[in-house]
């Protein structure tokens, strides 16, 4: 049951919302690629709702079933390229963050082989966000199942 509806609050929601628009509008991230992480996060996290919405999201950008099955054991495929799989694993460690030694040089350079500058901001801007948006749907307890993806332009 939901405790608090984000939907009630949703003016005060407007500054995640805005930001993870823009991160998109600026396009240095592919939109895929932009599922993929958002999926992986909600995922080691265990938010229902954004699983729900960021895997329909996902197939609404084209990305294929196969993938969003195999997301939770990218290490051990080679559905993903390398810069999605530099950006996985970019991704868990800034969620887990399980030291404050995470993200070794050695992953932020594989990290750079992929993204400029800009783009691996967008990257941390982008798992910062949906690591909130996980926490606050958790805490709030919002149900996942009946989301349905906006027509993107």
């Amino acid at each position: 049951m939901t405790r608090i509806s984000v939907q009630r609050h949703y003016a005060t929601m407007q500054p995640l919302i805005k930001l993870g628009e823009e991160i998109r509008a600026r396009g240095h991230l592919d939109a895929k690629l932009v599922e993929l992480v958002l999926m992986r996060c909600s995922q080691i996290n265990g938010c229902a709702f954004c699983l729900d919405m960021h895997s329909k999201d996902a197939r609404a950008a084209g990305e294929t079933e196969q993938r969003l099955y195999l997301l939770p054991a990218w290490r051990e495929t080679t559905l993903y390229n390398e810069a999605e799989q530099a950006a996985l694993a970019f991704a868990e460690e800034l969620t887990e963050l399980p030291s404050h030694e995470s993200v070794s040089d050695a992953l932020y350079e594989r990290l750079r082989q992929h993204f400029d500058e800009a783009a691996v901001i967008d990257l941390i801007l982008l798992i910062g966000l949906i690591n909130t948006w996980n926490r606050l749907n958790i805490a709030v307890r919002t149900v996942g199942g009946n989301y349905q993806p906006a027509a993107r332009h």
